[in-house]
């Protein structure tokens, strides 16, 4: 029974196992203070609170709703392994614990990870297994000092600007599945459109001699093309799944259509040990000059900057219904596409994009690094953001919706003479992204410091408000000298070569007539005096990129607001501010580049 478990559906769409147990709902839980519970006794007692699992105690909807500093919380659950799963190992996977996360189960330590964004995975093989009781203990440490990547997480009390209310601790579904002793990995899915097919890599774990690796693609039902290969000769281990032409349908907005996967692995015998489903899409994205193409078309990226908040889960969303109304929203105003900012989303909502054909840029929470502003010259980085975000990169890969990878945003640094920290850090994140993905096109950093001279994308971020000084600002592009952000006059990027040009911020324009006066509420520059004037102004900006033949596409700010940031075109709370088809009449003209 799945009707009263928060968030029941199942967390990891593109690679499904048939039996699983998902443990959201009620665990004990305790706040930490002084970070000392360890020797305090925390793992081995009884915890004095109670927490609804998967939403973070600084929810309302975890029924704890504290937002003040949390170094360490703690959490405790005993579950009954389902007698059922007997003959199989058992797996117990986070979806995502912030920031650093300890695992204990039956007072054994089967798990440590750093970063509040990718999943966990203990294997529990010698400690639990079916029919039998485990205990599990999760301390989560959130300590206040960096560098930490915590995304737009307030790095004081209070809320201001464009910070908002923390995460700590679970914020994602927690979960069991039983798995035999060879079994498989996540798969890695390369759509090929030039040759009609997808490259699939599995990996298998366990395997042993004569076992075989084979998958299937269907349609409706009916399987239109498999393969097979033995385990044991390659480390590296991929299968070529050509489509019959008859059946070939690319994936795109306009059509995104999915084929079923179908994996298994069969031992010596020919027996099916284990075996998961899956889904792909089929499309390619190429660069053609100043075009970023879908299929080798061009395509306008009518992109928004969507930051995943919601008022009663902060970075959860309350329903697996919210993910999808959250794009649904989105083109219903005439967006084809989002920038996830400052947050690697949950799962379920890249599966939503898959289905619903929208366009996602994927992008690391970086802010967090000593500061990230305008008067801030020590960012540094560590080598834990490259490790977090290889761990995002492998988990999303395969996602069809994905366009793009944004690794950073907003790096402020001046350009001297010397090489810093974050030189070295954007550059290693630029190459980890490549190295993990040769398919889509890698953005350095999104606006401002760009340091990377073979980044596959420049950007710029430009809030003006003035439709007329925005044009005259974004009209050189047609020379080949695009807008480039500087700092007090000052250049903090290396110079542009070229490449597809986009603005992937602008707009931001205050709207909230229901504001109360005393009220924190902010968008930028001047506040449109009337709706007319909102429509007026939102039509010009969009208007002059539209407009552009070197233009690829734009990303206005914001879907929703955000806390105390009021410049949505939704409410936070997901009411309409405004008509949505005058919205979308005004982005659904045919944009020069296309």
């Amino acid at each position: 029974m799945t009707e009263n478990i928060p968030r029941p559906e199942y967390p990891r769409p593109q690679f499904v196992r048939e039996d699983w147990l998902c443990l959201n709902g009620e665990w004990q839980f305790e706040i930490d203070p002084g970070d000392s519970g360890l020797t305090r006794g925390l793992l081995d007692r009884e915890l004095a609170e109670r927490i609804i699992v998967p939403f973070c105690p600084e929810s309302v909807l975890s029924g704890i709703g504290n937002v003040d500093w949390l170094h360490a919380v703690w959490y405790r659950r005993t579950v009954t392994i389902p007698p059922e799963w007997a003959g199989r190992d058992v797996l117990l996977h986070f979806q995502a614990v912030d920031y650093d996360a300890t695992v204990w189960v039956n007072g054994v330590e089967v798990a440590r990870h750093r970063g509040g964004f990718t999943p966990i995975t203990c294997e529990l093989r010698g400690i639990v297994g079916p029919g039998e009781t485990a205990t599990i203990v999760v301390r989560a440490r959130d300590p206040r000092e960096g560098p930490k990547p915590s995304g737009k997480q307030s790095p004081r009390y209070e809320n201001y600007g464009c910070m908002y209310t923390r995460t700590t601790g679970i914020w994602q579904t927690v979960w069991m599945e039983p798995v035999p002793a060879m079994r498989l990995g996540r798969p890695r899915i390369t759509p090929d459109v030039s040759r009609g097919l997808f490259h699939l890599q599995v990996p298998v774990a366990g395997a042993t001699p004569g076992a075989e690796l084979g998958a299937a693609v269907r349609v409706g039902g009916e399987i239109i093309a498999k393969a097979t290969a033995r385990l044991g000769l390659d480390l590296n281990l991929s299968l070529d799944l050509p489509i019959p032409a008859e059946h070939r349908r690319l994936w795109s907005p306009a059509d995104p259509f999915l084929y079923d996967l179908e994996i298994a692995v069969a031992d010596a015998d020919g027996v099916i040990v284990d075996r998961a489903t899956s889904y792909a899409g089929l499309r390619g994205i190429s660069i053609a000059g100043s075009a970023i193409k879908l299929n080798g078309q061009p395509l306008f990226q009518r992109l928004v900057l969507d930051q995943g908040f919601y008022p009663d889960g902060i970075y959860t969303a309350p329903t697996d219904e919210a993910l999808r109304r959250d794009i649904e929203l989105s083109m219903a105003v005439g967006f084809n596409g989002a920038r996830l900012h400052q947050k690697v989303f949950e799962e379920r909502f890249l599966y939503h994009a898959d289905r619903l054909g929208y366009l996602v840029w994927g992008e690391f929470a970086d802010w967090g690094c000593n500061g990230f502003g305008p008067d801030d010259d020590n960012q540094q980085p560590g080598a834990t953001y490259i490790t977090q975000w290889l761990e995002a990169l492998e988990r999303d890969y395969s996602h069809p919706s994905i366009v793009g990878w944004c690794p950073l945003n907003e790096t402020w640094q001046l350009l001297t003479d010397k090489i810093t920290v974050l030189d070295d850090v954007t550059r290693g994140m630029f190459l980890a992204t490549k190295a993990m993905d040769q398919t889509r096109p890698v953005l350095d950093t999104s606006g401002y410091s760009h340091r990377v001279p073979e980044a596959d994308v420049y950007d710029s971020h430009n809030y003006e408000q003035d439709p007329a000084k925005f044009a005259a600002f974004m009209a050189p592009l047609a020379e080949g000298k695009p807008y480039l952000n500087a700092r007090n006059g000052q250049p903090i990027s290396i110079p542009y070569r070229g490449q597809p040009y986009f603005c992937s911020e602008f707009g931001g324009t205050w709207w909230n007539p229901d504001a109360r006066e005393g009220e924190a509420s902010w968008g930028y520059g001047d506040r449109p005096r009337t709706l007319e004037e909102f429509y007026a102004r939102f039509a010009a900006l969009c208007n002059t990129l539209l407009d552009d033949p070197r233009m690829f596409g734009y990303c206005y700010t914001q879907l929703t607001d955000v806390f105390q940031e009021q410049n949505g075109i939704f409410r936070f709370d997901r009411r309409p501010k405004f008509d949505a088809a005058r919205l979308a009449a005004i982005q659904g003209r045919k944009a020069a580049i296309e």
